[in-house]
């Protein structure tokens, strides 16, 4: 199966593939799941065969992008879909003129991040009661 990485403005839709991944796997609170950088964030769906299976964030500032609130179906882990939507979401950015990404992610996966060019900054920190760490991309 093929699978394909789209821009939307279906938030609803990244919503609910977000709540399931974010809310109910991991203890990140609905409180805290959506938030005010969602409207003016680009929004990415990956597709298989036509059946959502990821989701992932752009949120712009000067010269950089952070990419976040990402999750995959289950089914869809440990295919290369997450490394190719961060790498989509990496390409966006670009087109946008952007010079670095930014993510900030769970300490379990750090390495993941590492294999696609992100470096770690900065000391751990709790982002909804889970340990995170910055990490960085340059784009150019």
């Amino acid at each position: 199966m093929t699978a394909r990485i789209v821009q939307t403005t279906d938030l609803d839709t990244c919503f609910r593939l977000r709540h399931q991944v974010l809310v109910k796997e991991q203890p990140v609170p609905v409180s805290q799941e959506i938030d005010a950088c969602d409207t003016d964030a680009v929004h990415l769906l990956v597709l298989q065969s036509d059946t959502l299976v990821g989701t992932a964030r752009i949120v712009f500032d000067p010269g950089t992008a952070s990419i976040g609130r990402g999750g995959a179906q289950p089914t869809a882990r440990r295919l290369g879909l997450g490394a190719a939507l961060i790498t989509h979401a990496a390409g966006v950015a670009t087109t946008e003129g952007v010079t670095t990404a930014l993510f900030g992610t769970q300490l379990h996966a750090l390495s993941f991040y590492e294999k696609l060019g992100f470096q770690t900054v900065g000391k751990p920190y709790l982002d909804a009661g889970i340990k995170h760490k910055d990490m960085t991309r340059d784009l150019t």
